[in-house]
């Protein structure tokens, strides 16, 4: 790929630019924003959400005709160079932006994408994804929660777990298994579910860090219309597939990881070990110098993804690669930053004491989360070795 801009995308360029300079919120404080509390964060990122919707920057890759810009695979390069850096805030439907409007672009009916798109976009219904059972994680198609027909209804019962962000959410994905003597990979159905139906009970999840993201959903005689359906009854699979690779494939895009390269860099020069500052140490250096390599190349990794789906393909078995190296990426970097903090990384987020209020803490803690969200680091090892790489199976 060639990544010298034209005119064009440089204007296109100054143009996200000076929006985020006459729109960034005045009270949203970068350096702070981890401190804060997870109901605090989302608020913020609902907020920011529906102003960048009223600016029509939220969905740029989406095709015009359901909200999008039609942006081009540089003029979202350039979208993310500039979020990144600004420093801006996350959004508060990042799964219906990047899993659900994409997968229902691709196999939705046009009544679903009128009657569901345009409220992602605009945040006016979270979303959360109801794939993972106490019993089926990594084995995702060994699901076991039931979808029995009744007229123009399924009959939804079953139990989900680790579903981000469903105590707030106002609609599900699920998937569901609609024929029990079908091979495990067939006989699964997709559906959309208005979570404040009767018979669904959520319970959030306690985590290390203290925050509550994740929850149990449970699903007792939950009624859900047919018209509900994305694809077609037993074939969902296709769909699910298509929906992970879209999160594997955002996942591994490392446009994030860039500032925080940087923030390791600086923290490393703050840091002493008997007087001397960490940075001085040459194999400090050289693991810097490491990880932001890998850093550089899951970037251009995440470009050769987005160059898939613009020519109008969903994301293919790369995507596992961009997600198995981002997310361990990850986890080198926040543990690289414990190792420089030495006893300081023990000290809580928000101690007066911590380096940085202790959100290097923090990272370090949730970072194995990435490893295992999308897809375990060894289900995307198996994927590549069978998909990409073609290696036999046993």
């Amino acid at each position: 790929m060639d990544f010298h801009f034209s005119p064009q995308e440089e204007a296109f360029r100054q143009e996200v630019r000076s929006w985020l300079a006459a729109n960034m919120p005045p009270s949203y404080a970068a350096d702070s924003f981890e401190e804060r509390n997870a109901d605090d964060r989302f608020e913020v990122q609902l907020a920011w959400q529906q102003q960048l919707h009223q600016g029509n920057w939220v969905g740029i890759h989406w095709p015009k005709a359901y909200g999008g810009r039609g942006a081009t695979i540089l003029e979202q390069v350039i979208y993310a160079e500039e979020m990144t850096r600004v420093h801006a805030p996350g959004i508060a439907n990042p799964l219906g932006v990047m899993l659900v409007g994409p997968t229902l672009i691709h196999w939705g009916t046009e009544e679903q994408k009128q009657r569901f798109i345009p409220k992602i976009l605009s945040a006016e219904e979270i979303w959360c994804q109801g794939y993972s059972e106490p019993g089926s994680g990594s084995d995702l198609a060994s699901l076991q929660t039931r979808a029995v027909e009744d007229g123009d209804f399924f009959v939804v019962n079953g139990q989900k777990v680790w579903t981000s962000n469903a105590h707030r959410a106002d609609w599900c994905i699920l998937l569901v298994r609609t024929d029990p003597n079908a091979p495990k990979h067939q006989g699964i159905t997709y559906l959309l579910v208005n979570m404040k139906t009767p018979g669904v009970t959520v319970r959030p999840l306690v985590q290390v860090t203290g925050d509550a993201e994740f929850n149990e959903v449970f699903f007792e005689d939950v009624r859900v219309p047919k018209s509900n359906i994305v694809g077609e009854l037993n074939r969902g699979w296709q769909v699910a597939v298509t929906t992970l690779m879209f999160e594997r494939a955002n996942i591994g895009m490392g446009f994030q990881l860039e500032p925080v390269i940087q923030q390791l860099i600086d923290l490393s020069k703050r840091v002493t070990s008997n007087g001397t500052p960490a940075w001085e140490d040459t194999s400090v250096r050289q693991r810097l110098v490491q990880l932001l390599t890998e850093v550089q190349a899951l970037k251009y990794n995440g470009y050769r993804n987005l160059t898939r789906q613009l020519r109008g393909s969903p994301p293919g078995p790369e995507g596992s690669l961009a997600k198995l190296a981002g997310s361990e990426l990850t986890v080198r970097i926040a543990h690289f930053a414990t190792e420089l903090l030495g006893p300081y990384s023990q000290l809580a987020l928000g101690s007066p004491h911590a380096f940085d209020s202790g959100k290097w803490s923090r990272r370090a803690l949730s970072s194995r989360l990435m490893t295992i969200a999308g897809g375990t680091s060894e289900i995307q090892r198996g994927i590549i070795g069978d998909r990409v790489l073609g290696l036999p199976k046993g």
